[in-house]
């Protein structure tokens, strides 16, 4: 007897769920997906859904059409960055030294990448 009602009631359920309208967001995408909005610099966008009508790499064509071309001081800045973060993950990785050697040593190379980094841009400025 208990099979048979619980029989009953998953049919139910079943019957029930599937009378419900679909909960898409519409149009041609079909599927579930919610409508939220995210707002990025004082525009509004879906992060479901394209605001081309398709669907491309990573979101449409025009983003992908003129890539980001690093500038000689970017890319200076990011081999100073890259040296001092070698510099201080040797030191981090150097078991001779103390603790308080090791944590004097990294805030001098901090500094120093600072200071670098800095300096770099000023001469950039500069010319």
């Amino acid at each position: 007897m208990k099979k048979i009602i619980a029989v009953l009631v998953l049919t139910a359920m079943v019957k029930v769920a599937s009378a419900m309208p679909p909960m898409h967001g519409g149009g041609f995408r079909g599927g579930f997906y919610p409508r939220t909005t995210v707002v990025v610099g004082g525009g509004f966008y879906s992060p479901y859904f394209s605001p081309f009508g398709f669907y491309g790499y990573p979101y449409g064509a025009p983003y992908a059409a003129a890539p980001y071309q690093p500038t000689k001081l970017d890319i200076q800045v990011a081999n100073i960055r890259n040296d001092y973060a070698d510099k201080i993950e040797s030191v981090k990785l150097d078991k001779d030294l103390t603790g308080k050697e090791r944590r004097s040593q990294i805030r001098t190379f901090k500094r120093d990448r600072d200071q670098a980094v800095l300096e770099a841009k000023r001469n950039y400025y500069k010319s």
